[in-house]
């Protein structure tokens, strides 16, 4: 789950709803393609949106480093419609959130934090200590960033499951600073949603800021400095966390400012299915993503022309039932959604390497063995009683996953986010002596005479006669 409706900076609005639900059809049959060709052929959403808005983030970044609290005070009024002295939410406004919490909801909540832990745990690579002879050892210690700017949207949804996704790898990492920002809501006094502040409270999380899309971005960046009556906001080393195309396009206009996890686009879901497939879920599944956002993808990779027609009229019947009935059928309607019709299997694979979906469902024959075959994707959600839905809330793995084809080379957020790898080298003289030849003939090699000459230094009259 990719969740990108925000309330900043021309949050997404669904348009009128179709009629009816248009799922269009890309035929791959007889036609032999290759990676790039499949990728041209499958649906993606068109390009151009993060380009537009670019200057407006510029806008953005430059005002926040200029003016601080001021521009965030006047930013929260333009998108958010609130008055903001200070963003800082305060820690009374965080246990009151979740002392009002629905139980039922902080029972779920405190599942879904258990099953999150015990998978990060399982994820922190081992130290590493290498010895390459006598005396010669390298080693790779993995190390914690000291601070984190975590990134939860708000708009057309509430996302509480986004904290925990954010929040918990980055505590087993052992990230001992945290900060979360997710936009004031006008309902709610200017303060994020209750949910979300229940959720970061349940975690231990007590910096918490009502601020919203780029300009939260900015603040994590570059830091806000203090005021003569309040305190500054400490810069951070990594920002995490999806949202809308501002919140996206501000996180590449940071990068090397700060790390980031991605730039994360609207929601995707591709589903690989064969006759075996049942419509009704195929379809289901299709709308649970499309529910997020009128430009969401939902795309259905088949070889059965009668699960694809089944897979229509399911559609049709779910989304008149659906409570985002206008935004579920826009996106179905899209040219990022539809069919991919394939001759078979080996095709339709192919079809899913090149998609690369942020959430990739196998509904065919044999499941587990075709999954084992995918090399691209966020997450692989194996059949019928692992749907997408369950990795959004439940399973234990992370939501905040590449989209837009990324997944060909990056990662979803996991604790290795927010480790850095340092790398140690230890040698005695001797080992240092045994390789010194190498190291003067490979730095001629290279035209650095210097680097062999610190090397052969230590071996000289003089360096012998200080040690």
């Amino acid at each position: 789950m990719t969740p990108t409706a925000d309330s900043t900076a021309s949050a997404a609005t669904a348009s009128p709803a179709p009629a009816g639900v248009h799922f269009r059809t890309v035929d791959l049959r007889g036609r032999s393609l290759s990676l790039a060709e499949l990728r041209a052929a499958v649906p993606r959403a068109q390009p151009g949106t993060m380009a537009d808005a670019e200057q407006k983030v510029l806008d953005i970044i430059g005002a926040v480093r200029a003016r601080g609290f001021e521009a965030l005070s006047e930013l929260a009024r333009t998108f958010d419609g609130v008055e903001q002295v200070h963003p800082r939410v305060p820690a009374e406004a965080l246990t009151a959130a979740l002392a009002g919490l629905d139980p039922a909801v902080r029972a779920a909540l405190e599942e879904s934090i258990r099953r999150a832990r015990r998978f990060a745990d399982a994820q922190r690579p081992a130290d590493t200590d290498v010895e390459l002879g006598d005396g010669a050892v390298v080693s790779q210690n993995w190390v914690p960033v000291a601070r984190v700017g975590l990134y939860v949207p708000g708009g057309l949804a509430v996302y509480p499951s986004s904290v925990i996704m954010n929040v918990v790898p980055a505590l087993a990492a052992g990230v001992e600073s945290i900060a979360l920002a997710s936009p004031p809501q006008k309902d709610f006094g200017g303060m994020p949603h209750p949910t979300i502040l229940a959720a970061a409270c349940l975690l231990g999380i007590d910096e918490v800021y009502a601020i919203g899309g780029a300009q939260a971005i900015a603040a994590f960046a570059y830091g806000i400095p203090a005021a003569w009556d309040h305190a500054g906001l400490d810069p951070v080393d990594v920002v995490t966390g999806p949202g809308n195309v501002f919140v996206a396009t501000a996180k590449r206009l940071v990068k090397g400012v700060v790390g980031i996890d991605s730039e994360a686009g609207t929601t995707e879901i591709a589903i690989l299915a064969d006759a075996t497939a049942q419509p009704h879920l195929v379809a289901a599944d299709l709308i649970s993503q499309a529910e997020h956002d009128p430009k969401a993808a939902s795309v259905l990779i088949t070889d059965s022309e009668d699960l694809a027609a089944a897979v229509r009229t399911e559609l049709d019947r779910q989304a008149a039932a659906t409570k985002h009935g206008g935004r579920v059928r826009e996106a179905l309607s899209g040219p990022q959604s539809g069919a991919v019709m394939v001759d078979d299997l080996e095709q339709g694979i192919a079809a899913c390497n090149a998609y690369a979906a942020e959430h990739l469902e196998i509904m065919t024959a044999g499941a587990a063995a075709v999954a084992g075959r995918i090399r691209s994707a966020g997450a692989i959600f194996v059949g019928d009683y692992s749907p997408v839905s369950l990795g959004d809330y439940c399973a234990g793995s992370n939501h905040v996953l590449p989209t837009s084809g990324t997944a060909a080379f990056s990662s979803g957020l996991n604790v290795t986010t927010f480790l850095r790898a340092i790398q140690v080298v230890n040698y005695t003289r001797a080992a240092l002596e045994e390789v010194s030849g190498h190291i003067v003939s490979l730095s001629g090699a290279e035209d650095l005479p210097a680097h062999g000459e610190a090397v052969t230094a230590r071996f000289s009259g003089a360096a012998d006669h200080n040690m």
